[in-house]
C-alpha cells in the first residue's frame, strides 16, 4: 500500500462525509481517487499539473480540493482520521511535535550591507 492512499478502512471511516451522487448530470469523479490524489499531492510537494493521471484529471482534482477546503470538508477528513488513530492509541493525544529545521538566512537578511562595503 503505497504511504499516500488511504487503507479500505480509512475509506470506511470518511466515505460518508461525501453526499450520494445526482443520478442527472455528468457522471461523477470517485472521490476515493481524488482523496488518493489529494494525498498524493500533499506528500510529494509537486505541482498540480503534475498529477498523476490515475488520480483522474488535474484541474478536477484541484477543483474539488479547494472547494473541500473553502467548506471545511477536508477538516472534518482529518478530524475523523485523527480521531480514529487517538482512540486506538496509535497517536498520543498529548504529545506534539513541530518540525524544528532551520535555514540560514543571509547577513543582509538581517540589515547588513551587501558586497562588504
Amino acid at each position: 500500500m503505497a504511504r499516500h492512499r488511504l487503507t479500505d478502512d480509512q475509506w470506511e471511516l470518511i466515505a460518508g462525509i461525501f453526499p450520494p451522487p445526482a443520478r442527472t448530470g455528468r457522471p461523477r469523479v470517485d472521490r476515493r481517487m481524488v482523496v488518493d490524489g489529494i494525498l498524493w499531492i500533499m506528500r510529494t510537494g509537486a505541482p498540480w499539473r503534475d498529477l498523476p493521471e490515475e488520480f483522474g484529471k488535474w484541474g478536477t482534482v484541484y477543483d474539488l480540493f479547494t472547494t473541500w477546503n473553502q467548506y471545511g470538508t477536508l477538516d472534518d477528513i482529518l478530524d475523523l482520521l485523527r480521531s480514529a488513530h487517538v482512540d486506538a492509541g496509535a497517536i498520543d493525544n498529548e504529545l506534539w511535535c513541530v518540525d524544528g529545521t532551520t535555514v540560514r538566512a543571509a547577513r543582509c537578511a538581517a540589515g547588513a550591507v551587501k558586497g562588504g562595503g
